[in-house]
């Protein structure tokens, strides 16, 4: 008896595994619903029912992805028979209406690439009452950055709904100094503040602040992340959502817009699971971090410098040569270079001023900066190219840096020192002709009465080389009169060439105004502007009136430009609009006009 229960259950032991891995590999997507509004929200699940590696899910293409991937795993034994199955799931918000399609996703199963099949879903109107999909939250687990525990069983039943205080919840903007001095950098960071018992699946930007009167700097934020922090002596978990760093173009109160959120929740019901675990709902709040006055003080004039450019920070200068001995007709480099930390984009490089004997090209312009919650820190560099064309010594004035120094309330002036450039050899600049010894015998001679000249030497003009020439020469210009009749024909059939060409000097003309008011911000702004769209009027055949951003993106796609220039394009346009109400320096129009070079000769 005891053999037979032995070899019964080695049969089916070895039924039961050769019985599993002889099962195929089943991998497919499955979606919530196959109709929604465009309000609603989308569950996608990609499972499996073996274990696989290196998932690459679809682009979502049409959707914004509210949450995920979360991750489930389930693996056991019923009646003697093993079942696995592995899941990735997507929570979806519909961006468009009409007919969308989730793609193709592929993951590696014992070694072969597996596929899903696409699916299609049809996106309508809003509804009034969304029926948002959420996979299943527990906001006490730490599996997921916000609170995700695929086995946790949401409460879907409407009738005991928890209330929501804003003390559970709620957005702050965090500012690093509500009373600076004008163009003094401030940070802002704003975070979503939750009890430990609520959990949070996923937020957008319901309307972001304009942020009038200052220059913004975003620092991105990779991923957010959930932290416990601590808010009016009270223990939170918090999230940041938003990084920036501002600097203030005004004095006097500025009001700061605030930054509203849409939140997507999930929230502990009084019912438990078979675990006795608290079930969740499902909900979205609406959040805003309320409006912010920041008080901006005007620099003092008490100690002004008089060639002031509008610093402020904390910096250091260095002007220096590449060698200080040369000789003529090789190159050098003169740098002046701006370290340390404060507006870096807000103010004027100082300018070298060098001899007139030196052939200076105009200078290049390096920024290697980067932003901190501090503000802007690193080093800006003018680089001067110089080509001596004398021997000799030539001295560079010191120049001066002036800014402002918020910490200590002071004005700052650094010099650079004189620089001298000494070029060993070459001509002098001041070479004249030498003058030539005269005796008194030779300075006074009599004029000869009766000259013996003599008549120059005539040729005959029959068979000399001009003779053949006057005869060629119509032969010659004979087919050059054809080519020229031809290519004359084509070039006046050519009617799109022909308002290219005039477009091409159209805005050549309005850039070369540009040109001449550098320096001169809304006079540059305002050429450089109507060049740019009297150029794209002739090129695309449009009037002033259809020049939309939107517009002008399509009309430029549909002639197979490629997107870069188009994006460009529509950069300098909204830098010239930016123009009327930013400061811009003489670096930034310098850098605007040779981008718009660079474009109109791609377009």
């Amino acid at each position: 008896m005891k053999y037979i229960q032995y070899f019964l259950f080695v049969f089916l032991s070895l039924t039961t595994f050769f019985g599993f891995a002889q099962s195929e590999v089943e991998f497919k997507a499955e979606v919530s619903r196959k109709t929604l509004g465009q309000n609603e929200r989308l569950r996608v699940e990609f499972s499996m029912n073996k274990d696989g590696d290196n998932f690459s899910p679809p682009n979502f293409d049409g959707f914004q992805v509210i949450m995920g991937p979360s991750q489930s795993v389930s693996n056991s034994w019923i009646n003697g028979k093993r079942s696995f199955s592995k899941s990735y799931i997507y929570i979806l918000q519909p961006q468009r209406k009409g007919k969308l399609t989730i793609g193709v996703a592929s993951v590696e199963i014992e070694g072969k690439q597996h596929y899903t099949k696409s699916i299609s879903v049809e996106v309508g109107d809003p509804v009034k009452n969304p029926q948002n999909q959420s996979a299943n939250t527990n906001p006490r687990s730490s599996g997921f950055p916000f609170g995700f525990d695929p086995f946790f069983e949401e409460d879907t039943s409407t009738d005991q709904i928890p209330e929501v205080t804003k003390d559970q919840i709620f957005v702050s903007a965090e500012i690093s100094k509500t009373n600076p001095y004008w163009n003094e950098p401030i940070s802002i960071v704003y975070k979503i503040y939750l009890s430990d018992n609520l959990g949070i699946s996923g937020f957008e930007e319901v309307s972001s602040p304009k942020y009038l009167n200052f220059v913004k700097e975003d620092i991105p934020i990779k991923r957010p992340e959930i932290e416990n922090c601590t808010y009016n002596g009270k223990n939170y978990r918090c999230i940041v959502v938003k990084r920036v760093v501002l600097y203030p173009q005004k004095s006097g109160q500025l009001a700061l817009e605030p930054l509203s959120l849409s939140v997507g929740l999930q929230v502990p019901t009084n019912r438990v699971d078979i675990f006795g675990r608290r079930q969740l709902v499902s909900m979205t709040k609406n959040l805003s971090a309320g409006n912010q006055i920041i008080n901006v003080k005007e620099l003092p004039e008490e100690g002004k410098p008089a060639n002031f450019s509008g610093a402020v920070g904390s910096f250091t200068m260095e002007a220096n040569l590449s060698k200080k001995e040369l000789k003529a007709d090789e190159t050098l480099g003169a740098k002046i270079i701006i370290s340390g930390k404060g507006n870096f984009k807000l103010f004027e490089m100082p300018k070298l001023n060098f001899p007139s004997a030196l052939e200076v090209y105009d200078p290049e312009h390096k920024e290697e900066v980067t932003t901190s919650l501090s503000g802007l820190q690193g080093k800006v560099t003018d680089i001067y190219t110089i080509v001596p064309q004398y021997k000799g010594k030539y001295p560079i004035p010191s120049v001066s840096f002036n800014f402002f120094n918020p910490e200590t309330g002071k004005y700052v002036t650094q010099e650079s020192g004189e620089l001298l450039i000494d070029v060993i050899e070459g001509a002098t600049s001041n070479q004249v002709a030498q003058k030539q010894d005269v005796t008194p015998v030779e300075a006074f001679r009599f004029l000869k009465l009766k000259p013996d000249l003599l008549p120059m030497e005539q040729k005959a003009f029959f068979g000399s080389v001009a003779f053949y020439l006057y005869w060629l020469l119509p032969l010659l210009l004979i087919p050059l009169g054809i080519f020229y009749w031809n290519w004359r024909e084509v070039r006046q059939n050519d009617a799109q060439g022909n308002r290219i060409r005039r477009a091409n000097r159209l805005a050549k003309k309005y850039l070369s105004s540009a040109k001449k008011n550098l320096g001169q911000k809304d006079a540059f702004y305002e050429s450089l502007e109507r060049g740019l769209h009297n150029y794209l009027k002739a090129k695309l055949h449009i009037e002033t009136s259809e020049l939309s951003k939107e517009r002008i993106r399509e009309l430029l796609s549909e002639k197979t430009i490629h997107t870069e220039p188009i994006e460009d394009f529509l950069r300098l346009l909204a830098n010239c609009e930016m123009a009327r109400y930013s400061p811009y320096t003489q670096t930034d129009m310098q850098n605007d006009y040779q981008k718009a070079t660079q474009v109109i000769s791609i377009l």
